[in-house]
Protein backbone atom coordinates (compact mmCIF):
# COMPACT_ATOMS: atom_id res chain seq x y z
CA UNK A 1 0.00 0.00 0.00
CA UNK A 2 1.38 3.39 -1.02
CA UNK A 3 2.19 5.73 1.83
CA UNK A 4 2.84 9.47 1.73
CA UNK A 5 5.25 11.03 4.19
CA UNK A 6 6.13 14.58 5.14
CA UNK A 7 9.75 15.08 6.13
CA UNK A 8 10.16 18.23 8.18
CA UNK A 9 13.00 20.08 9.83
CA UNK A 10 12.17 21.49 13.23
CA UNK A 11 14.96 24.02 13.74
CA UNK A 12 16.55 23.23 17.11
CA UNK A 13 14.48 20.05 17.59
CA UNK A 14 15.79 18.05 14.66
CA UNK A 15 14.06 16.04 11.96
CA UNK A 16 10.54 14.56 11.98
CA UNK A 17 8.58 12.23 9.74
CA UNK A 18 4.80 12.57 9.52
CA UNK A 19 2.48 10.09 7.81
CA UNK A 20 0.16 12.22 5.67
CA UNK A 21 -1.47 9.36 3.76
CA UNK A 22 -4.73 10.55 5.29
CA UNK A 23 -4.44 14.34 4.88
CA UNK A 24 -7.20 15.01 7.40
CA UNK A 25 -5.42 13.04 10.12
CA UNK A 26 -1.61 13.31 9.80
CA UNK A 27 0.42 11.45 12.43
CA UNK A 28 4.06 11.85 13.46
CA UNK A 29 5.74 8.44 13.24
CA UNK A 30 9.49 9.11 13.40
CA UNK A 31 12.03 11.51 14.86
CA UNK A 32 15.80 12.00 14.70
CA UNK A 33 17.79 14.57 16.66
CA UNK A 34 20.36 16.71 14.88
CA UNK A 35 23.33 18.47 16.51
CA UNK A 36 22.47 21.97 15.33
CA UNK A 37 19.62 23.88 13.74
CA UNK A 38 17.98 21.85 10.95
CA UNK A 39 16.92 24.00 7.99
CA UNK A 40 16.36 22.66 4.47
CA UNK A 41 15.55 19.02 3.66
CA UNK A 42 15.62 16.97 0.47
CA UNK A 43 14.70 13.30 0.18
CA UNK A 44 16.16 10.98 -2.45
CA UNK A 45 15.65 7.22 -2.32
CA UNK A 46 16.10 5.97 1.24
CA UNK A 47 17.94 9.03 2.50
CA UNK A 48 17.04 12.49 3.74
CA UNK A 49 19.62 15.22 3.30
CA UNK A 50 19.49 17.90 5.99
CA UNK A 51 20.93 21.40 5.82
CA UNK A 52 22.33 21.60 9.34
CA UNK A 53 23.28 25.27 9.48
CA UNK A 54 26.67 25.35 11.29
CA UNK A 55 26.99 21.54 11.27
CA UNK A 56 27.07 21.07 7.51
CA UNK A 57 25.15 18.40 5.62
CA UNK A 58 23.62 15.49 7.58
CA UNK A 59 22.44 12.33 5.82
CA UNK A 60 19.68 10.30 7.46
CA UNK A 61 18.54 6.79 6.54
CA UNK A 62 14.73 6.89 6.25
CA UNK A 63 14.20 3.39 4.85
CA UNK A 64 12.27 2.72 8.08
CA UNK A 65 10.23 5.92 8.57
CA UNK A 66 9.54 5.02 12.19
CA UNK A 67 13.23 4.84 12.99
CA UNK A 68 15.29 7.39 11.02
CA UNK A 69 19.02 7.30 11.77
CA UNK A 70 21.94 9.59 10.92
CA UNK A 71 24.42 7.67 8.80
CA UNK A 72 26.95 10.37 7.95
CA UNK A 73 27.70 14.04 7.65
CA UNK A 74 29.91 16.39 5.68
CA UNK A 75 31.17 19.60 7.27
CA UNK A 76 31.19 22.80 5.26
CA UNK A 77 33.02 26.06 5.94
CA UNK A 78 29.86 28.18 6.25
CA UNK A 79 26.25 27.91 7.41
CA UNK A 80 24.07 25.52 5.40
CA UNK A 81 20.50 26.64 4.70
CA UNK A 82 19.27 24.55 1.79
CA UNK A 83 20.12 21.40 -0.16
CA UNK A 84 19.09 19.90 -3.49
CA UNK A 85 20.08 16.40 -4.61
CA UNK A 86 20.49 15.51 -8.28
CA UNK A 87 22.06 12.25 -9.36
CA UNK A 88 25.08 11.47 -7.21
CA UNK A 89 25.57 14.99 -5.91
CA UNK A 90 24.11 17.20 -3.21
CA UNK A 91 24.15 20.92 -3.96
CA UNK A 92 24.39 22.92 -0.76
CA UNK A 93 23.44 26.58 -0.19
CA UNK A 94 26.31 27.56 2.09
CA UNK A 95 25.61 31.18 3.04
CA UNK A 96 28.65 33.42 2.65
CA UNK A 97 30.66 30.45 1.32
CA UNK A 98 28.65 30.05 -1.86
CA UNK A 99 27.50 26.78 -3.43
CA UNK A 100 29.19 23.57 -2.27
CA UNK A 101 28.92 20.36 -4.30
CA UNK A 102 29.12 17.09 -2.38
CA UNK A 103 29.45 13.59 -3.84
CA UNK A 104 26.81 11.41 -2.16
CA UNK A 105 27.12 8.36 -4.38
CA UNK A 106 27.98 6.55 -1.15
CA UNK A 107 25.65 8.14 1.47
CA UNK A 108 27.79 6.75 4.27
CA UNK A 109 30.84 8.61 2.96
CA UNK A 110 29.91 12.02 1.48
CA UNK A 111 32.76 14.21 0.29
CA UNK A 112 32.95 17.71 -1.13
CA UNK A 113 34.23 17.76 -4.70
CA UNK A 114 34.02 21.46 -5.55
CA UNK A 115 32.46 24.82 -4.79
CA UNK A 116 31.50 28.05 -6.53
CA UNK A 117 31.68 31.35 -4.71
CA UNK A 118 28.80 33.81 -4.83
CA UNK A 119 28.99 37.54 -4.15
CA UNK A 120 26.76 37.64 -1.07
CA UNK A 121 24.83 35.01 0.93
CA UNK A 122 23.40 31.86 -0.68
CA UNK A 123 20.09 30.82 0.91
CA UNK A 124 18.44 28.60 -1.68
CA UNK A 125 19.32 26.26 -4.55
CA UNK A 126 17.47 24.36 -7.26
CA UNK A 127 19.07 22.12 -9.90
CA UNK A 128 17.67 21.35 -13.33
CA UNK A 129 19.52 19.57 -16.11
CA UNK A 130 23.09 20.90 -16.08
CA UNK A 131 22.48 24.10 -14.11
CA UNK A 132 22.24 25.07 -10.47
CA UNK A 133 20.05 28.09 -9.80
CA UNK A 134 21.11 29.92 -6.67
CA UNK A 135 19.22 32.44 -4.51
CA UNK A 136 21.94 34.86 -3.41
CA UNK A 137 19.92 37.12 -1.09
CA UNK A 138 20.66 40.78 -2.01
CA UNK A 139 22.53 39.70 -5.18
CA UNK A 140 19.62 38.00 -6.90
CA UNK A 141 19.70 34.89 -9.08
CA UNK A 142 23.00 33.25 -10.01
CA UNK A 143 23.09 30.49 -12.63
CA UNK A 144 25.94 27.98 -12.38
CA UNK A 145 26.90 25.39 -14.97
CA UNK A 146 27.35 22.09 -13.10
CA UNK A 147 27.65 19.80 -16.12
CA UNK A 148 31.03 18.95 -14.62
CA UNK A 149 30.35 18.90 -10.86
CA UNK A 150 34.08 19.04 -10.18
CA UNK A 151 34.38 22.38 -11.97
CA UNK A 152 31.24 24.54 -11.61
CA UNK A 153 31.18 27.87 -13.45
CA UNK A 154 28.79 30.79 -13.10
CA UNK A 155 27.33 31.62 -16.51
CA UNK A 156 24.60 34.15 -15.79
CA UNK A 157 22.83 36.27 -13.19
CA UNK A 158 19.73 38.43 -12.82
CA UNK A 159 19.30 41.12 -10.19
CA UNK A 160 16.10 41.13 -8.15
CA UNK A 161 14.78 43.68 -5.67
CA UNK A 162 15.38 43.30 -1.95
CA UNK A 163 16.24 39.88 -0.44
CA UNK A 164 15.86 36.76 -2.57
CA UNK A 165 15.22 33.79 -0.30
CA UNK A 166 14.04 30.82 -2.38
CA UNK A 167 13.76 29.50 -5.91
CA UNK A 168 11.87 26.91 -7.95
CA UNK A 169 12.71 26.17 -11.60
CA UNK A 170 10.26 24.65 -14.06
CA UNK A 171 10.80 24.34 -17.81
CA UNK A 172 12.30 27.65 -18.98
CA UNK A 173 11.37 29.78 -15.98
CA UNK A 174 12.81 30.42 -12.55
CA UNK A 175 10.24 31.41 -9.95
CA UNK A 176 11.87 33.34 -7.11
CA UNK A 177 10.52 34.96 -3.97
CA UNK A 178 11.93 38.16 -2.56
CA UNK A 179 10.51 38.56 0.94
CA UNK A 180 8.86 42.01 0.68
CA UNK A 181 8.67 41.98 -3.13
CA UNK A 182 6.60 38.88 -3.75
CA UNK A 183 7.04 36.50 -6.68
CA UNK A 184 9.34 37.28 -9.61
CA UNK A 185 9.40 35.18 -12.79
CA UNK A 186 12.64 34.97 -14.74
CA UNK A 187 13.08 33.53 -18.23
CA UNK A 188 16.12 31.23 -18.08
CA UNK A 189 15.80 29.70 -21.55
CA UNK A 190 19.19 31.29 -22.22
CA UNK A 191 21.11 30.64 -18.97
CA UNK A 192 23.74 33.21 -19.94
CA UNK A 193 21.13 35.95 -20.21
CA UNK A 194 18.26 35.45 -17.73
CA UNK A 195 15.58 38.15 -17.81
CA UNK A 196 12.67 38.95 -15.52
CA UNK A 197 9.41 38.74 -17.45
CA UNK A 198 6.74 39.10 -14.76
CA UNK A 199 6.02 39.60 -11.08
CA UNK A 200 3.20 39.44 -8.58
CA UNK A 201 3.46 41.25 -5.27
CA UNK A 202 2.19 39.55 -2.13
CA UNK A 203 0.93 41.17 1.07
CA UNK A 204 3.35 39.38 3.42
CA UNK A 205 6.98 38.29 3.47
CA UNK A 206 7.48 35.72 0.72
CA UNK A 207 9.82 33.02 2.06
CA UNK A 208 9.31 30.04 -0.25
CA UNK A 209 7.71 29.03 -3.55
CA UNK A 210 6.67 25.76 -5.18
CA UNK A 211 5.37 25.56 -8.74
CA UNK A 212 3.10 22.81 -10.04
CA UNK A 213 1.27 23.02 -13.35
CA UNK A 214 -0.07 26.51 -13.91
CA UNK A 215 0.17 27.65 -10.30
CA UNK A 216 2.83 28.99 -7.98
CA UNK A 217 2.28 28.40 -4.26
CA UNK A 218 3.95 31.02 -2.08
CA UNK A 219 4.62 30.70 1.66
CA UNK A 220 3.99 34.34 2.52
CA UNK A 221 4.94 34.72 6.17
CA UNK A 222 2.11 36.05 8.33
CA UNK A 223 -0.17 36.20 5.28
CA UNK A 224 -0.35 32.43 4.86
CA UNK A 225 -0.33 30.54 1.57
CA UNK A 226 -0.90 32.56 -1.60
CA UNK A 227 -1.83 30.79 -4.85
CA UNK A 228 -0.81 32.53 -8.07
CA UNK A 229 -1.84 31.66 -11.61
CA UNK A 230 1.35 31.63 -13.72
CA UNK A 231 -0.14 30.22 -16.93
CA UNK A 232 0.97 33.49 -18.52
CA UNK A 233 4.42 34.14 -16.98
CA UNK A 234 4.30 37.77 -18.05
CA UNK A 235 1.05 38.33 -16.14
CA UNK A 236 0.93 36.26 -12.93
CA UNK A 237 -2.12 36.91 -10.76
CA UNK A 238 -3.25 35.73 -7.34
CA UNK A 239 -6.36 33.55 -7.44
CA UNK A 240 -6.75 32.62 -3.76
CA UNK A 241 -5.11 32.38 -0.36
CA UNK A 242 -5.38 30.36 2.81
CA UNK A 243 -4.45 31.78 6.20
CA UNK A 244 -2.14 29.85 8.50
CA UNK A 245 -2.05 30.24 12.31
CA UNK A 246 1.65 31.12 12.33
CA UNK A 247 4.26 32.28 9.83
CA UNK A 248 4.12 30.29 6.59
CA UNK A 249 7.79 29.57 6.01
CA UNK A 250 7.99 26.71 3.50
CA UNK A 251 5.68 24.89 1.08
CA UNK A 252 5.61 21.66 -0.92
CA UNK A 253 2.80 20.61 -3.26
CA UNK A 254 1.91 17.05 -4.25
CA UNK A 255 -1.28 16.05 -6.00
CA UNK A 256 -4.25 17.95 -4.57
CA UNK A 257 -2.53 19.14 -1.41
CA UNK A 258 -0.16 21.89 -0.34
CA UNK A 259 1.91 21.14 2.75
CA UNK A 260 2.92 24.28 4.62
CA UNK A 261 5.54 24.64 7.32
CA UNK A 262 3.81 27.07 9.67
CA UNK A 263 6.77 27.80 11.94
CA UNK A 264 5.39 27.69 15.55
CA UNK A 265 2.21 25.81 14.56
CA UNK A 266 3.54 22.74 12.79
CA UNK A 267 2.56 21.25 9.45
CA UNK A 268 -0.64 22.51 7.82
CA UNK A 269 -2.29 20.57 5.00
CA UNK A 270 -4.34 22.55 2.49
CA UNK A 271 -6.63 21.15 -0.19
CA UNK A 272 -5.75 22.90 -3.47
CA UNK A 273 -7.74 20.64 -5.80
CA UNK A 274 -9.56 23.86 -6.72
CA UNK A 275 -6.79 26.48 -6.62
CA UNK A 276 -9.39 29.25 -6.56
CA UNK A 277 -10.84 27.94 -3.30
CA UNK A 278 -8.12 26.50 -1.08
CA UNK A 279 -9.00 25.13 2.38
CA UNK A 280 -7.06 23.64 5.28
CA UNK A 281 -8.08 20.03 5.91
CA UNK A 282 -5.56 18.82 8.50
CA UNK A 283 -2.56 19.69 10.62
CA UNK A 284 0.07 18.11 12.81
CA UNK A 285 1.60 20.18 15.60
CA UNK A 286 5.19 19.87 16.75
CA UNK A 287 6.37 19.72 20.39
CA UNK A 288 6.40 23.01 22.31
CA UNK A 289 5.38 24.89 19.15
CA UNK A 290 9.01 25.01 18.08
CA UNK A 291 10.04 26.45 14.74
CA UNK A 292 9.34 24.21 11.76
CA UNK A 293 11.55 25.39 8.90
CA UNK A 294 11.18 23.13 5.90
CA UNK A 295 9.00 20.36 4.45
CA UNK A 296 9.51 17.74 1.74
CA UNK A 297 6.84 15.24 0.61
CA UNK A 298 7.51 11.79 -0.81
CA UNK A 299 5.57 8.60 -1.46
CA UNK A 300 6.67 4.97 -1.18
CA UNK A 301 5.19 1.50 -1.01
Amino acid sequence: MEKTYAYITDRDKGFRIIDVSNPSSPQEIGYCDTPDSAWGVYVSGNHAYIAGEDKGLRIIDVSDPSFPQVVSYCDTPGSVYDVYVSGNHAYVANGHRGLRIIDVSDPSFPREVSYCDAPFHVLGVCVLNNYAYVADWYEGLRIIDVSNPSSPQEVGHCDTPFRMSSICVLNNYAYVVNEHCGLRIIDVSNPSFPQEVGYCDTPGSAYDVYVLGNYAYVADGDKGLRIIDVSDPSFPREVSYCDTPSIAYDVYVLGNYAYVASEHRGLRIIDVSNPSSSQEVGYCDTPDHIKIKSVYISTNN
